[in-house]
């Protein structure tokens, strides 16, 4: 690693960190041009895979590339990380001597970056940060730490019924439109506010206005001193967005390594398994299953197996996926069940109902929940709360059709506490003040303990369900 020093200058994505740190080069040039994917032949030998590869323009802008496969003992194939306009047969292409390198320190605290480290915040170039690749192994398995313990989010359903692992991997599964980014900024937030740690959030194919809310979100909160914005956009090539997800986990590993107990967010997986969709097309591959490519798996691998836990630090990464068409069955969905320990489902039904966060407690779930995991105490909580919300669920046609004066007596109680359960786990939160006009809470794990006890013992029954609506803990209701 070397010191990021003289940035190209890029183009609508900022500015551009040079992978190139003066090694020993190899030269080549274009033979061939498939939309983002280009063909180059070198003559004294090929470059690694995964190697950065940088063509020079005519305007004076560089071009990166990356090495992806070897067609034969001179020539290879590589994936464009830009707009391909202007690229013809002849061109010729300089070899970095290494992969894509990403700067990381302290300096990248409170910035937005680009896959390359250049800021698009509109403030200076970084300085004083070292280079590290974006490509690089896990750690040894005996280096590697087991996720333990509750990290309370302060959030109620959350912490009742798929509470989070400190060190380990969260999914977030929803489709569209159902609170997905609003639950990640408020992780974001409880985590510089409650436990002052270091959060790296990356976008990966999220909308230009997205990611400036955010910015200018986190700025207004003042959390922003705390945090590293890494985007690959939606306008922008598929490259970027199929490896802006591997400069993120370079920001996280460093602070890790650092010592920091890092928050790592992606918004969102699926939009990095379509970019390698994307990619996967232009390089001729036949597809798998409903049409992702064969690589998927692997794909995913690269990214998850580098979000692990050491003895130097915690990763505790929260994904967002979204679910096409509300399938969780869904391969890039699917795929990333293996990794995690937590899977937290967002309901439309839920979200129709005003009922945020919109979380569903049946769907939800974490390897957490045992007696061993949380304790006696909390487990025969959380079952008793999922046993309550399901027997409501059931009953809810029957309702409909006939009415709930034709339930039995335990049933109208079963579902008249149910009923309230589910007001209980609402909650307004600090990063929507201005928009419902209620003040965030943040909750402890007693607290809502303490309140789903007293709902099911039914010391609650006389209080009109709408009093459970949007408040934080049970002392908020009024006697």
């Amino acid at each position: 690693m070397g010191t990021a020093r003289n940035p190209t200058k890029g183009s609508e994505s900022g500015e551009r960190v040079s992978p190139i740190e003066g090694k020993s080069v190899l030269r080549g040039k274009v033979t061939a041009v498939h939309g983002h994917v280009v063909e180059i032949e070198f003559t004294d030998g090929l470059p690694d895979i995964n190697g950065a590869l940088l063509i020079e323009r005519n305007n004076g802008e560089n071009l990166f590339l990356e090495a992806h496969k070897h067609l034969d003992d001179k020539s290879l194939i590589a994936i464009v990380l830009g707009q391909p306009e202007g690229l013809k047969r002849g061109l010729p292409v300089t070899a970095a001597g290494g992969p894509l390198m990403f700067p990381v320190g302290e300096a990248c605290l409170g910035r937005a970056l680009n896959i390359f480290g250049g800021p698009i915040d509109g403030s200076a170039p970084l300085e004083g940060c070292a280079l590290t690749p974006i490509h690089n192994s896990p750690p040894a398995i005996h280096e590697q730490v087991v996720s333990s313990g509750i990290m309370e989010t302060g959030i109620k359903v959350i912490d009742l019924l798929s509470p989070f692992p400190k060190g380990g991997k969260v999914g977030l599964f929803g489709g569209a439109g159902v609170g997905k980014t609003v639950v990640l900024m408020e992780f974001i937030y409880k985590i510089a506010r409650f436990y002052s740690g270091i959060s790296v959030f990356c976008g990966v194919g999220e909308r230009m206005r997205e990611g400036h809310e955010l910015l200018m979100e986190m700025k207004r909160q003042d959390i922003i001193k705390n945090a590293v914005l890494v985007f690959g956009q939606m306008q922008e090539a598929p490259g970027i967005r199929f490896r802006v997800p591997l400069s993120g986990v370079t920001l996280a590993e460093y602070f890790r390594d650092k010592g920091k107990d890092v928050l790592f967010i992606m918004d969102n997986i699926y939009r990095f398994a379509q970019a390698g969709n994307e990619v996967s097309v232009l390089l001729g591959r036949f597809p798998s299953r409903v049409g992702y490519q064969p690589t998927l798996s692997s794909e995913l691998a690269e990214v998850q197996d580098r979000l692990v836990s050491t003895r130097s630090g915690m990763i505790t990464s929260v994904q967002a996926v979204y679910v096409p068409a509300d399938d969780i069955t869904d391969p890039a969905c699917a795929g990333v069940f293996p990794y995690l320990d937590t899977g937290i489902v967002l309901s439309r039904d839920m979200a129709a109902q005003g009922l945020y966060p919109a979380i569903d407690p049946l769907a939800s779930t974490s390897k957490l929940v045992s007696p061993e995991g949380v304790g006696e105490r909390h487990y025969k909580i959380a079952q008793a709360v999922k046993e309550r919300i399901a027997r409501y669920r059931e009953l809810k046609d029957i309702i409909a059709i006939l009415g709930i004066e034709e339930l039995s007596p335990s049933d109208r109680l079963a579902v008249k506490r149910a009923r309230r359960l589910e007001r209980f786990l609402t909650q307004p939160f600090f990063l929507t003040e201005e928009f419902t006009g209620r003040s965030g809470r943040h909750v402890t794990l007693e607290e809502t303990l303490k309140g789903c006890e007293n709902i099911l013992s039914g010391k609650m029954d006389d209080i009109p369900e709408e009093a459970f609506f949007m408040l934080g803990g049970i002392e908020e209701i009024p006697a």
